[in-house]
């Protein structure tokens, strides 16, 4: 985990210490991942988090996102819901338990709260 970085600090530029997904997430490719907690004071924690191009399975937690730079499309194992094609700028909602697979077509970064 990168560490926090320091107030005043641009985060969409901030560079993040990536490590490989665990073998029973990767799907395709070898995508890695990289979090920077920004806050964890509270009931929620926000942060930066981005992964590489690749494919992974994943148990979300609640979280809200934007999408800061790169692009995915989500796929929604559980519950069966719409592919949804993910950018700069967009904003998605997770709930706590949906399985879900990431493609990462170009390394995707967001800013999270969960």
């Amino acid at each position: 985990m990168t560490a926090l970085p320091a107030a005043g600090t641009a985060v969409v530029d901030l560079v993040l210490a990536h490590e490989p997904l665990p073998a029973d997430e990767v799907v395709a490719g070898a995508p890695t991942t990289a979090i920077a907690v920004l806050d964890d004071t509270g009931d929620r924690e926000i942060g930066i988090w981005e992964m590489t191009p690749g494919t992974a399975c994943d148990t979300e937690v609640d979280e809200l996102f934007v999408v800061l730079s790169g692009r995915a499309t989500v796929v929604f194992e559980d519950p069966a819901l719409p592919d949804l094609e993910v950018g700069p700028g967009s904003v998605v909602r997770l709930a706590e338990g949906m399985r879900t697979t990431w493609t990462v077509t170009e390394t995707l970064r967001k800013v999270y709260i969960a």
